[in-house]
């Protein structure tokens, strides 16, 4: 490895990112190793990453949880990097990540704060910022659960905090939010099918009001104007939208039972 490359194994995850996966990985210059995950993408995004690392890895995601895993599982370095393709790391996090490669490490892993941009819009308020997630972890002491959104984290080891931000071009605009909404609260109900989880309509409205009034009270998702109003009400709307595709799947499952 080179000496100006820093021994972490940074794995990147993609389907279709085409548009974004040249700016992620060209600021991976430092990396000791690139890994690719690709969900059977359609467009060129294979084609790109290869311009940049020799390990371009194809796999149909099934579960989130087992997806991640398998691509950390892939690293040669003992410290990974978990990045999806419409995010950047900035310049100051690079010299961080030198710095704190160049002594003893206490901690196994790391969270990061995360810049989350709507458009050219940088989401300062409502909890989406700093909002740190755990990124930067040594492999053998750090596992994802195998579910299919929002998997925890299981941790051995104590969690240290970085200060510098990766860069996050989340959405296009607002249809990419609301589109995104749609699908991530498609696999919550399929997970809540699952476990059966025990949730009514008094339930569901109560977090519906408590996330809205957290993000764009508590929170000061009011001073992002009608940006915050809009994510503040996103937030809320997840409740909402996760529970009436899960009563709609256990409708379905009622009436096809004799």
């Amino acid at each position: 490895m080179s000496k100006d490359k820093l021994p972490i194994s940074v794995v990147v995850i993609t389907k279709n990112e085409e548009a974004n996966i040249a700016s992620c990985l060209e600021s991976l210059h430092w990396a000791g190793e690139i890994i690719v995950l690709d969900d059977e993408s359609r467009d060129s995004t294979r084609e790109i990453a290869s311009k940049y690392t020799d390990r371009v890895i194809t796999r149909k995601m099934d579960v989130e949880g087992i997806h991640r895993n398998y691509g950390y599982s892939l690293a040669r370095n003992d410290w990974v990097l978990s990045l999806d393709a419409d995010e950047v790391i900035s310049g100051e996090l690079m010299d961080e990540l030198r710095g704190l490669f160049k002594g003893a490490i206490d901690h196994a892993a790391f969270t990061i704060p995360i810049r989350t941009y709507i458009g050219d819009y940088w989401i300062k308020y409502g909890g989406w910022y700093p909002a740190g997630k755990l990124r930067l972890f040594k492999k053998d002491k750090f596992k994802y659960e195998e579910v299919e959104v929002h998997p925890r984290v299981f941790l051995e080891g104590s969690c240290g905090h970085l200060k510098k931000d990766i860069i996050h071009y989340s959405y296009r605009d607002f249809h990419d939010f609301f589109t995104s909404l749609n699908n991530q609260t498609t696999l919550e109900a399929k997970k809540w099918f699952k476990e059966r989880r025990k949730i009514n309509f008094l339930k569901m409205m109560r977090k519906f009001y408590d996330r809205f009034l957290k993000a764009y009270i508590l929170k000061r998702g009011y001073k992002d104007g009608m940006i915050g109003f809009a994510v503040a009400y996103g937030n809320s709307l997840y409740q909402f939208m996760s529970y009436v595709k899960y009563w709609f799947m256990l409708r379905n499952e009622r009436r096809r039972k004799p």
